[in-house]
């Protein structure tokens, strides 16, 4: 009993809603919270393990993970809940917010995504105003609905969070492209008819001035600011204190790992199809090192807790 209790103690901490505990970081000062793009197990327990508060499930990098595909609605909400759900429950101390493309289609059907992402743990999702054959932010050619459509999609999801049975207060995220398609006041209104909805945060997607960030900013105050961090894309790169200076609050990098991959890779077959040769072999992680990173040591601890034998000779 008495070891038992020591591995309690290890969760002693009061439960707080993954939902809760995001809308309390987002409310910090002049703090812009930062939120790498997680695409599968490995990668959120690397953001954890380098002690990030807030994960991003990005579409394009799901859709890519689970598909092989491009960013272009390929991806079903069943695609996007159950990769949500695996990682927001890795450590559901740490939130999670997911992309939720154009909310799967018809008001009844986006209230039925917001009931599903929060039975997933979902802490915050972002639903945009794209027309339903959607493309990548920072694509060109973009399409966007009209704004009986777009305050639907809102209202939706503010219904369907209503409907959650014992209360939710799951973050709604109002996203728009219309930016590259309306223009920055067009986008702007866009977002303010959003918050008047009920949305509880703004995504102006493909923002491209610093100017720009503080107008929004101010236009949408009180309602808080999400940046979209895409490395060679249409937004400038703002480091995380100047993002709070400027009063952004939430800056999600959909790319950081998935880009990253790609090049590590690449390289890494190139080697062994052209040498024979591992290219990891020389930053040195055996797999008794690899699968300390994805957990191995509490299952040797609850293992060893229970009784059991399984790692009686360690691993």
């Amino acid at each position: 009993m008495e070891a038992s209790k020591g591995f309690q103690r290890n969760h002693d901490e009061l439960y707080m809603k993954p939902s809760t505990r995001l809308r309390k970081l987002i409310s910090q000062g002049d703090v812009c919270v930062q939120a790498p793009g997680v695409y599968d197990g490995i990668c959120a327990r690397i953001a954890i393990e380098q002690g990030f508060q807030v994960m991003y499930q990005s579409g394009a990098m799901t859709t890519a993970a689970r598909l092989g595909r491009a960013d272009l609605a390929f991806a079903s909400l069943n695609d996007f809940a159950q990769n949500a759900q695996m990682i927001a429950n890795i450590d559901p101390r740490i939130p999670l917010i997911a992309d939720a493309d154009t909310g799967f289609g018809s008001p009844p059907n986006i209230a039925r995504m917001v009931q599903m992402y929060d039975q997933c743990g979902v802490a915050g999702f972002h639903i945009e105003d794209q027309v339903a054959n959607k493309r990548c932010g920072h694509l060109k050619g973009k399409e966007v609905v009209d704004m009986e459509t777009w305050k639907s999609r809102i209202r939706a999801c503010v219904l369907g969070r209503e409907a959650i049975y014992g209360g939710s207060d799951i973050v709604i995220i109002a996203r728009t492209d219309a930016l590259a398609v309306e223009g920055f006041e067009a986008a702007l209104n866009r977002l303010i008819a959003a918050k008047e909805c009920g949305a509880d945060m703004a995504f102006l997607e493909a923002i491209e001035t610093e100017e720009q960030i503080k107008q929004a900013v101010k236009a949408l105050a009180p309602m808080p600011l999400l940046i979209n961090c895409v490395s060679l894309g249409k937004t400038p790169w703002f480091p995380p204190e100047k993002l709070g200076e400027l009063g952004v609050k939430l800056a999600i990098y959909p790319g950081a790992a998935g880009k990253s991959v790609i090049h590590t890779i690449r390289r890494a077959y190139k080697l062994l199809m052209e040498k024979g040769e591992d290219d990891a072999a020389a930053m040195g992680l055996e797999p008794r090192g690899f699968f300390d990173v994805m957990g191995l040591q509490r299952e040797m601890e609850i293992d060893r807790l229970a009784g059991g034998v399984a790692f009686g000779k360690g691993a």
